[in-house]
């Protein structure tokens, strides 16, 4: 008996070594991965309550933020750490999400192994789990963080409810109900797991059949069954609650398409194709794309089939739930897992995601697996034949998967695959040229941002990332157009305002850059950089209460915006008239300022050196500007480094002068 026991721990303890080799042959190379442009930006680089790293302001700012239209306050805090562990280095951050990719992997199989008793099925649904294509996109993309981790707490949760369910202990109930809770705010894809704890108590855990006698009473089974569903009310209305708050947090950030935009009927059509191409996709996982635009019109044929086939592979499973339970389990789990991203109401303007998939997959590969071993045990090389089979599967694909990782090395490559397998794909070209363009590559995202406007003449975001180009190219008037044709589209698109407030600045046209700030204000009052750039306007005009009204208004809907530090610490530090000047204050804002730039930035050290100063601490004064001059030299421009042997002298006389 102990011999066998240890025999099962030393398989198990192989066959996780074994997922953990595949797992990081496949995905090992993403660490040498840049961050890319879509998501990316607004979730890490250029988000300054992440780069900030972890602190108490932005815990509170992630639970209190609908940015990104999403209320997800682990996935922030995750991404927090990973700043305050790595900063912007893109290898930490990838690296993060390996991990947990290989903890949901290890802990999948660990799982369905204890629930079943079947060592060799689970170990399969966990490696096509681990390295099937379709998963890539969650495990790859940075701003995907949201789908490991709630993968991560979903199994965590099944985990606890399975040991509830076998030893009826009240801890492991809590427990379950709060890794529920920890998912959800992670993501809300995780609303749907108490009807996946319902198909558990049916297959494998096998509940239901408590309630089954031999006499055909059919009272006490529906007891059984009430008792399973109120069992689960808590879940069920965490899931309620969260689905509410997602729903509102959407609709608020416009992620929520209107039924005029895409009417209910395309949905459902869309839906129904959805469902089947995924399916395909599971089975011949090639054209994979970030984003699949969502089709002009879907041919009647095609969302009919794809109903019939649905419909058919239902009645099927259900038919054959009494001696293949797994069927039933795995198909269900498929198609209700799916049913909050699978489009009915619309979130964003994609017609499917890969990263959709990363749940659900999971319940067609037990019907993959288990139906496989059914099948074979029928066969006279039983072991032989689905070992063959197996291999040559996992084997494709770790290949599929590991080309498909390199598509992800940057925006560019991303993006360019993207274009190669789809067609008319709009947001792909306005995502090339914005990756471009963040390459200083002006006049190839130029070109794509007008391929974009082709198909899409009203897509805004094209135009006013176009006008930012231009900008920078100096084209001022062809810029401003492109903001103006953005703010046609959209007139209360606060990105274009402030956007075309900065150009009309540059061109010293102020009245009308105060007029577009306080624009975007209008269409969002916690816009922070609207309110950073009215400061630097009333800076310039000398009206230095004004501004630093405004710096303190943008630091605080964004408290670790780097350039409203820093100049609402300069300001505070060396203001000519005294009144403005607080010396603690400065110090305060600069000391943040160069933990969040990690001491590593002139300027920023720059600015703690006059705080330093200003309190009389002469000497911290000297030592930090010596540290600002050094990085200057290296890295700073001319005047930069002039300034700042100036400034350095002056602290040095100050130190001489209060030790004489």
């Amino acid at each position: 008996m102990m011999d066998n026991y240890f025999k099962i721990r030393r398989q198990k303890l192989i066959i996780c070594l074994f997922l953990v080799a595949v797992t990081l042959v496949v995905y090992l190379q993403s660490t040498n991965h840049d961050f890319v442009s879509y998501d990316d930006v607004s979730y890490v680089t250029e988000n300054p309550n992440i780069k900030a790293g972890l602190t108490l302001e932005g815990i509170i700012w992630a639970f209190s933020s609908g940015h990104a239209a999403n209320w997800h306050p682990l996935t922030w805090i995750s991404h927090m750490l990973d700043c305050e562990l790595y900063g912007l280095n893109p290898m930490g951050h990838h690296w993060t999400n390996i991990q947990i990719h290989v903890a949901n992997t290890i802990l999948l199989f660990l799982v369905l192994s204890w629930m079943t008793g079947a060592l060799w099925q689970s170990s399969l649904v966990a490696v096509l789990f681990a390295v099937h294509p379709l998963n890539v996109e969650s495990v790859v993309w940075v701003a995907e963080r949201k789908d490991v981790l709630c993968t991560l707490f979903w199994i965590l949760s099944m985990w606890a409810y399975a040991g509830y369910v076998r030893y009826s202990t009240k801890i492991r109930y809590v427990s379950s109900i709060i890794l529920f809770t920890l998912g959800l705010m992670a993501k809300p894809m995780i609303v749907t797991l108490p009807f996946v704890f319902l198909l558990l108590d049916y297959w494998p855990l096998k509940r239901f059949q408590s309630g089954q006698s031999g006499n055909g009473d059919n009272l006490q089974q529906r007891l059984v069954a009430l008792g399973l569903i109120w069992e689960k009310i808590p879940f069920f209305i965490l899931s309620a609650a969260s689905s509410v708050v997602t729903y509102l947090v959407q609709q608020s950030g416009g992620a929520v398409k209107y039924l005029d935009a895409f009417p209910f009927h395309a949905r459902i059509g869309n839906a129904m194709v959805s469902y089947a191409s995924y399916i395909g996709k599971m089975i011949w996982p090639i054209n994979l794309a970030v984003f699949y635009p969502f089709p002009e019109t879907i041919p009647l044929w095609q969302a009919a089939g794809a109903g019939v086939l649905l419909a058919s592979v239902t009645v099927l499973v259900f038919r054959a739930a009494c001696s293949k339970p797994y069927l039933a389990v795995g198909w269900l789990w498929y198609v209700g897992t799916l049913v909050p991203v699978i489009g009915l109401v619309q979130v964003g303007s994609q017609s499917m995601a890969d990263r959709y998939t990363y749940i659900p997959l999971i319940g067609l590969f037990i019907i993959v697996v288990w139906g496989l071993s059914d099948i074979s045990a029928k066969w006279r090389g039983q072991r032989v034949i689905p070992a063959i089979f197996s291999s040559v599967v996992l084997i494709s694909c770790m290949i599929c998967a590991w080309f498909q990782v390199r598509h992800w090395q940057n925006g560019i490559t991303l993006f360019t695959h993207v274009l190669n397998v789809t067609q008319n794909n709009d947001i792909a070209h306005g995502e090339l040229g914005y990756a471009l363009d963040r390459h200083g590559k002006y006049d190839e995202a130029i070109i794509n941002y007008s391929k974009a406007l082709q198909i899409n003449p009203d897509y805004k975001e094209a135009h006013s990332n176009l006008g930012d180009t231009l900008a920078r190219q100096g084209n001022f008037i062809d810029a401003i157009y492109h903001y103006n044709q953005a703010l046609r589209i959209d007139p209360h698109y606060v990105g274009s305002h402030n956007n075309l407030g900065n150009v009309l600045a540059r061109q010293g046209n102020f009245k009308d850059a105060v007029y577009h700030y306080k624009q975007a204000l209008k269409g969002n009052s916690k816009y922070a950089g609207a309110y950073y750039n009215l400061g630097k306007i009333f800076t310039n005009q000398g009206k230095i209460e004004k501004a630093i009204l405004n710096y303190r208004r943008a630091l605080q809907f964004s408290p670790n915006m780097t350039q409203a530090l820093y100049n609402l610490s300069w300001i505070s530090a060396t203001y000519k008239d005294e009144k403005f000047r607080n010396g603690k204050e400065a110090v305060r804002l600069a000391e943040k300022l160069c933990k969040i730039t990690q001491y590593n930035q002139p300027l920023a050290l720059d600015a703690l050196a006059a705080a330093y100063a200003e309190t009389g601490r002469f000497d911290a004064a000297v030592l930090t500007a010596k540290k600002a001059l050094k990085l200057a030299l290296m890295y700073g421009p001319q005047e930069l480094v002039l300034g700042l042997k100036k400034r350095l002298q002056l602290y040095q006389a100050g130190l001489t002068y209060r030790q004489s």
